[in-house]
């Protein structure tokens, strides 16, 4: 039976061929080169200058053509990526050969946050200039990262108090042993290995009430001691992780990601700072926002309000019922002109006017108090309330806003039910399809942004890649390549004006131009003293 052999490991080829003729021209590694090549890093914050004593330093860019790479395609270990460069042929093309260690990957990842951040915007730019990002209808939603944080390295008040309370029963316990010690007649072998359990526990009792100490004086709720940023946070229904929460703004023309950021609290205060966000990156605010219930919060509809954009907000569950839900509140109808409540018994519930404070968590919201004389003699008093005072309606400073939430959620309804084909779609490739479910980094939340950062480079970098192509990638890249070098060359004004408006028709946009060279229209301005028609 005739097998395919493969060639003699020994022979040497006839005709030796470059690495660059194994890489084809429609890879995908050619426009991750071009796409990096185009950017100027100096300005998005990389380190590029560098101190001449001592062993030269790698390239920001190589390190970034790395992580992209490496992104693109699962691997994210700082570890992997090292040894991934001495055996991969399309990383020896990328980074001409190049094998930096894995301490030098690793350091280049987490002190350059925001630079990647930069990165991440550029992709979005790109989206924009090819007319990806709709700007119409935009989803928000977070999702939950693991931290590099155990659940038994997370503590809060309760969890100390229990371990400082089994401390003190089993310091106890030993402290009867040894009182005790005549009678039991203990072997100095076995006297010793109680005083070496006390000083053990004794050393833990101590590590705790520091922990108490920590967390009296900062405020916070909890301590992490592996990574000190991370917090317990529910995950799903009764389940939680000790993870970052990564809200994440999501266009809905082509489920492109327009903005990300990495916090360690829930959703209920992020939908403001979210939607001002997406204003600024979209530079309009004629759009619609759609969230969850979880984004359900009095004083974000007033901050978007402020802001003038319109969300759809699905309202949460009431929290509690009457004993017959006949009498909720949601069938008690409020009369803005006399300021009252009318009850499905048609009796009228009036307030005094006041406005009194009340708690939820570390917010506080002011809220008028309705009741009724008539409470205690209506026939349905039993169905309506618990409350031997009769019923009480508490109205929210921002009522109004939630009401008008609901009726734009009642006349949208086709369009809120995009939401979740929306935002669910990023979370679906990125944490099933390619594991990354969990933060790589740890010590910070400036770390964990990082990474999360190339998550979502690299989850537009793949989008664009299916939309637009690699050919008309890379000849894009090539272009802005061509101008840069141009611009940064000394050529003559009249050149250099023809170059850039040749550019300018091939594209139709300075826009990007701008985004990749913040200071583009003054330093050609300066140098040349041509006016460039922006």
């Amino acid at each position: 039976m005739k097998y395919i052999i493969g060639q003699d490991r020994t022979q040497i080829p006839l005709f030796a061929s470059s690495i660059d003729q194994a890489i084809g021209q429609d890879n995908e590694v050619r426009v991750i080169d071009l796409f990096v090549d185009s950017l100027n890093l100096a300005d998005f914050g990389f380190k590029v200058h560098f101190s001449e004593n001592g062993r030269p330093a790698y390239l920001p860019s190589d390190l970034l053509k790395l992580f992209i790479y490496g992104y693109l395609n699962r691997i994210r270990s700082s570890r992997a990526l090292e040894k991934e460069c001495s055996r991969n042929i399309e990383l020896m093309w990328l980074l001409k050969g190049l094998a930096p260690d894995h301490n030098t990957i690793s350091n280049f990842r987490k002190d350059n946050p925001k630079a990647i951040r930069k990165v991440f915007r550029a992709t979005v730019q790109v989206a924009a200039h090819f007319n990806l990002i709709g700007g119409n209808l935009i989803a928000g939603d977070s999702t939950k990262l693991r931290a590099q944080n155990s659940k038994k390295n997370n503590f809060n008040p309760a969890k100390i108090e229990r371990h400082i309370a089994y401390i003190d029963s089993k310091l106890e316990e030993y402290s009867k042993i040894l009182a005790n010690e005549d009678k039991d007649a203990l072997t100095p072998e076995e006297k010793n290995n109680i005083q070496s359990k006390i000083k053990k526990h004794k050393d833990r009792k101590a590590k705790y009430l520091e922990f108490q100490q920590q967390l009296e004086k900062s405020g916070d709720t909890q301590i992490s001691t592996s990574d000190p940023d991370s917090r317990q946070l529910i995950t799903r229904n009764s389940i939680t992780e000790v993870a970052y929460n990564v809200q994440t703004t999501v266009d809905a023309e082509h489920c492109l990601t327009i903005d990300y950021k990495v916090t360690n609290v829930n959703d209920s205060k992020a939908m403001g700072n979210m939607v001002r966000r997406a204003k600024t990156v979209l530079q309009k605010d004629d759009f619609t926002a759609v969230f969850d219930k979880g984004y359900h919060t009095g004083s974000e509809f007033e901050y978007v309000n402020n802001l003038g954009v319109d969300v759809l907000v699905a309202a949460p569950d009431v929290a509690s019922h009457a004993p017959d839900v006949a009498f909720d509140v949601e069938n008690f109808t409020y009369d803005k002109q006399h300021d009252w409540y009318v009850c499905p018994a048609n009796q009228t519930l009036t307030t005094n006017g006041n406005w009194y404070n009340k708690s939820r968590g570390k917010s506080v919201n002011k809220v008028k108090r309705y009741k009724s004389g008539k409470c205690k003699t209506c026939p349905y008093f039993c169905r309506c309330t618990l409350n031997k005072n009769g019923r009480m309606i508490e109205r929210s400073e921002h009522a109004e806003l939630i009401e008008a939430n609901k009726i734009r959620l009642e006349q949208n309804k086709d369009l809120y039910s995009k939401r979740q084909a929306i935002i669910e779609h990023t979370y679906g490739i990125f944490k099933r399809q390619w594991d990354f479910y969990y933060v790589m980094t740890k010590k910070s939340i400036k770390h964990a942004s990082a990474d999360v950062g190339l998550i979502f480079v690299a989850l537009n970098f793949r989008r664009l890649l299916n939309i637009i192509g690699t050919n008309k990638l890379k000849a894009f890249f090539k272009a802005i390549i061509a101008l840069m070098n141009s611009f940064l060359s000394p050529v003559s004004p009249i050149k250099l004006y023809a170059d850039i408006n040749r550019q300018i028709r091939i594209f139709r946009s300075h826009i990007l131009l701008v985004a990749y060279f913040p200071n583009f229209k003054q330093e050609i301005r300066f140098r040349n003293q041509v006016e460039v028609g922006f």
